[in-house]
């Protein structure tokens, strides 16, 4: 078989989309440990691109890739991605969101039990031989309004994985237009800061997004809310959280993302909130890992090699 296409790999996938991708007819090229520069240097012969989050591929490397046809995003966001460049291209950016759903739905509501059951905190301090009852006395996830911001993949599934736990759920999507379900009412922002008892985010990093949930956000709920990070950190102003927290207005915190997850490279603004969110028996926190199980390691492979060869089909029609 004569070999005229190319993809070039950089970040860890399953070795299924590196067969799936040969069998198909691409030369593979995986790198998973390459830096800027190797990704500069390979991305000329590339027909196709696979990353995750740690790389920015903006103007610079699609202007250095005079070849390339499609980006194909290894998760959810594609905040990463320079989209407007890729367009003017013509190059298509697709990711695999629906693949970790499950997994981020799963993750959530992990992380709503155990804040509601203080399991964190009890178990450090049972470990430590201090056996309080009462101050671990939790509340019920039952009867409670969860609202979900964002009703996208993820939001969905989150909607789907409550549907047991006799709860009333709200979303709200601003790009969305009747999308109540079986497991969720289509609400608006008024109806959520009237209401809600728990707030799951689960919306895209975009300059609307970016510090949304700021002081004057979390102001508007008429009760303390728990709330809950699975999608970006900067999404929320950590300083502003921190604050809430300590004021009464937020319960407790759930985050999976942070606004800087190099926790070893922080500035001394970040080092502040983060003190306070470690050290605090209100909060549960993941490395960001809340769609990274072992089944959605292979299930976004599996959805990115059927997109590319969907849009090889498409193109041989064409």
């Amino acid at each position: 078989m004569t070999i005229n296409r190319q993809v070039l790999i950089i970040d860890d996938v399953h070795e299924m989309l590196l067969d799936g991708l040969a069998q198909i007819g691409y030369e593979v090229k995986y790198m998973p440990m390459a830096t800027r520069n190797d990704l500069l240097h390979h991305v000329t012969t590339a027909t196709g691109l696979v990353v995750r989050t740690k790389t920015l591929i903006d103007t610079e490397v699609i202007n250095a890739a005079p070849e390339l046809k499609f980006i194909a995003r290894a998760g959810a966001g594609l905040d990463n991605i320079d989209e407007i460049a890729a367009a003017a291209r013509g190059i298509k950016v697709f990711n695999a969101g629906e693949a970790n759903a499950d997994a981020v739905g799963e993750h959530t509501i992990g992380m709503m039990l155990g804040l509601f059951a203080k399991i964190n905190k009890a178990d450090k301090e049972v470990r430590a031989g201090i056996w309080d009852r009462e101050d671990n006395r939790g509340e019920e996830l039952s009867g409670k309004t969860i609202a979900i911001v964002g009703f996208g993949n993820t939001g969905k599934a989150v909607a789907k994985k409550l549907s047991g736990f006799d709860v009333r759920v709200l979303t709200y999507d601003k790009y969305l237009i009747n999308y109540s379900n079986n497991f969720a009412k289509e609400s608006d922002m008024n109806e959520i800061f009237s209401q809600a008892d728990v707030l799951t985010l689960h919306v895209p990093l975009t300059d609307e997004t970016k510090g949304m949930v700021d002081a004057k956000y979390l102001q508007k709920f008429a009760k303390p809310i728990w709330i809950f990070n699975m999608c970006r950190g900067e999404v929320v102003v950590m300083n502003d959280l921190v604050k809430a927290i300590e004021s009464g207005i937020i319960k407790g915190a759930g985050f999976d993302v942070l606004e800087n997850e190099k926790i070893n490279n922080m500035s001394d603004r970040e080092k502040i909130w983060f003190k306070h969110i470690a050290g605090s028996d209100k909060t549960v926190l993941s490395p960001h890992v809340a769609g990274w199980t072992k089944e959605s390691y292979y299930k976004i492979s599996a959805v990115l090699l059927k997109k590319i060869i969907d849009i090889n089909l498409t193109d041989s029609v064409s």
